[in-house]
């Protein structure tokens, strides 16, 4: 018992001593002052946030009649990892393994026709990201547009940022668009998304739309992604103006092989397709060193039969063979046979030659037909107007933090914001990073390459899974299987170690005094054997005079030396 609670208690304090936060003097931070810019929509979560944001309490329906409830609980308070700035909060997802949402209602919609569009936010990871989303959406202004009604199906125009799970490892950029003529959305994602920076440090999401349909990404004030409205999302915005007739049939009489056999060939005479492969080599000899004598294995002459062997259970024991240490030195052994070579003679089976097919017409495709739902979109960043932000999330991972969100039309605007606050706080982050880990010079990305840095690999698993197993131990080792197993064998090693350890401590602790006990009692035996030593002699005396067997026989005592 006294093991197993050293082991636990060494559990407890490795579990909850992975991730420290290192606590830094007030003095050495800046005090937050709410920005003097102005835009449609920007939100730090100063005094009065509560009058603009509202937490969902709609329900999500999944696949399997499956329906979850938005219970996710929201704070708003200053980060716990790696604070920048002195009393600057932001909105922070509390709950891990639980479905979120939240919306702010803008004061007026956001109409972007003919404008640039800036969406621009801070992400922090206080707890990194394990599986789950951090990206927020920008609602359609419709009349049934409730905030306590915000869920996964609530319209929506754009969905911008990071998103982690499996596979999936990308800054999500998705739009929807509403097609003129058939009235249907369809949603346009990006192709080859940007990675999102998984770190505890505060990181800079920008997206801007450009009148001119480019669109451009950054991730801390740096570019990392442009292109296209029209060529750079899938499905494309502008639908093909002609589709495959559905109606139309291949012909019977359509030929689509290019070529086919050759008719007029025939098999040559000579052609055997029973001659094998291989033959035997009749000009071989067999090697003047080859011992035909001599076996391939023989009984290892260094084993022996077990002690627990039993003849009559196990049957007669017989040695182990090992390879013929003779025939090491020499061509070979056992007996001699040539090798096989290959038979100049085989042909294979015969197969007439190909030649054009003159028949041949081509792959058959159906003939095109105007596309119904054709049009021709010019200015697809005129997106529906806006009429609220939100964050509809799901994530394994709790305390997500957003803030300083701005949704307008000023580059300059979005770009001051971000020298107001962004580039303040993070030089104080990485630096108070540095302090915490002054020993860890790889960053979360080159963590995840275990070839390349499998102690750093190791450490940020490790830390994933414990973060998990902390909600969800069952997530936990369906999420990471392989980390599960090898924690459980650690500590069943651990248990054992400490057991054993435990128990020789315990014996060498009592072994003097066993010994000095069990001495005691040997001589104590051996006083009363002598003193009754006289009475017993008397008992079998006294029986083999009287002749009676009803009393017990006693043995002599052994005479002392």
């Amino acid at each position: 018992m006294k093991s197993l609670t050293w082991v636990w208690l060494l559990v407890y304090c490795w579990l909850n001593g992975i991730v420290t936060a290192t606590e830094v003097s007030d003095a050495d931070r800046l005090t937050f002052t709410p920005t003097n810019l102005k835009a449609p929509m920007l939100e730090q979560f100063a005094e009065g946030w509560e009058s603009r944001w509202s937490k969902s309490s709609a329900t999500k329906e999944e696949k399997g009649d499956e329906i979850f409830t938005y219970v996710g609980k929201w704070e708003v308070e200053e980060p716990s990892v790696y604070p920048g700035i002195r009393g600057d909060k932001g909105l922070v997802l509390k709950s891990p393994a639980a479905h979120h949402a939240i919306s702010a209602k803008f004061d007026a919609p956001i109409d972007n026709t003919d404008k640039t569009l800036v969406v621009q936010y801070e992400v922090k990871l206080q707890k990194g990201l394990d599986c789950g989303g951090a990206y927020l959406k920008l609602l359609t202004d419709t009349e049934d547009l409730h905030q306590e009604e915000f869920r996964d199906k609530t319209q929506y125009q754009i969905m911008f940022g990071p998103d982690k799970c499996g596979a999936t490892n990308k800054v999500h950029f998705i739009f929807r668009h509403k097609n003129p003529v058939s009235g249907e959305y369809e949603e346009k994602h990006l192709v080859s998304p940007p990675p999102p920076k998984i770190s505890k440090l505060s990181t800079l999401y920008t997206l801007i739309v450009s009148p001119d349909q480019s669109f451009e990404i950054r991730i801390n004030g740096e570019e990392v992604k442009k292109g296209s409205l029209f060529k750079d999302f899938d499905p494309p915005v502008n639908p093909p103006q002609e589709i495959d007739d559905i109606t139309d049939q291949k012909p019977a009489d359509w030929v689509e092989e290019a070529q086919i056999n050759d008719p007029e060939a025939r098999k040559p005479a000579d052609w055997d397709e029973d001659a094998p492969l291989e033959i035997v080599d009749s000009e071989a000899t067999k090697p003047d060193d080859w011992l035909e004598d001599e076996p391939t294995y023989v009984s290892d002459p260094d084993a022996e039969k077990p002690d627990t062997w039993d003849d009559e259970e196990d049957g007669d024991w017989i040695a182990p063979k090992v390879p013929n240490p003779m025939c090491d030195a020499a061509a070979g052994c056992g007996p001699w046979k040539p090798p096989m070579i290959r038979n100049p003679a085989f042909k294979g089976l015969w197969k007439p030659p190909k030649i054009d097919n003159p028949k041949y017409k081509g792959v058959w495709k159906p003939r095109k037909v105007k596309n119904p739902k054709y049009f021709e979109a010019t200015s697809p960043s005129n997106f529906e107007p806006l009429g609220a932000v939100g964050f509809e999330l799901w994530t394994m991972t709790s305390d997500i933090l957003f803030d300083n969100i701005y949704v307008g039309h000023s580059v300059a605007d979005a770009e001051a914001l971000q020298r107001e606050t962004f580039d303040i706080k993070f030089p104080i982050e990485r630096g108070l990073e540095e302090k915490a880990m002054p020993l860890a010079n790889e960053n979360p990305e080159g963590a995840s390459n275990f070839r390349a840095n499998p102690v750093g690999y190791l450490k940020t698993e490790l830390s994933r899974f414990i973060r998990i197993a902390k909600v969800d131990p069952i997530g936990a080792f369906r999420f990471m299987p392989e980390i599960g197993t090898g924690v459980v064998a650690i500590l069943i090693t651990l248990v054992a170690v400490l057991t054993s350890f435990f128990t020789m401590a315990g014996k060498a602790s009592l072994g003097p005094q066993n010994k000095s006990a069990a001495t005691q009692r040997d001589a104590s035996t051996e006083d009363d054997e002598i003193k009754n030593g006289t009475a017993q002699q008397e008992d079998i005396i006294a029986v083999d005079g009287s002749g009676s067997e009803d009393k017990p026989l006693r043995r002599s005592p052994r005479k002392s030396d």
